[in-house]
């Protein structure tokens, strides 16, 4: 699926390094969402899941090594004490980390459904 987003190519790049920095801590299913065409406070959702907190953090501080040598920092974060969800807030990007239970409950993807899943795009 190729998607008609107008973001800049730099965000793209950024979510696909931060769900690369996802994946080699062993994320589980990461998905990225395009909320470009349905939101207008950002342009990407990428959410995933982790077995345990430790994990959740640890794929937290994956993602905030690998893009600050780019000068990408999160202009906030939360939950990452509990780490049961933890949000890190790039401004046109949000990565959600949930652990399992978590993620089932909220269903950030059902609440998103209009945005189009252009993870495959994405993480190639």
């Amino acid at each position: 699926m190729t998607s008609t987003t107008t973001t800049a190519p730099e965000t793209q790049e950024c979510v696909r390094l931060a769900a690369k920095a996802a994946l080699d801590r062993k994320a589980v299913d990461l998905r990225i969402l395009d909320l470009e065409p349905v939101s207008d406070f950002t342009d990407y959702f990428m959410v995933c899941s982790a077995t345990n907190d430790r994990q959740v953090q640890a794929i937290a501080s994956s993602i905030e090594k690998v893009l600050r040598p780019l000068k990408v920092r999160p202009m906030h974060i939360e939950g990452l004490k509990n780490a049961q969800w933890v949000l890190l807030d790039y401004g046109t990007f949000l990565v959600h980390i949930f652990d399992h239970e978590r993620r089932k409950f909220y269903g950030l993807e059902r609440l998103w459904a209009d945005a189009a899943d252009v993870t495959d795009e994405l993480c190639q």
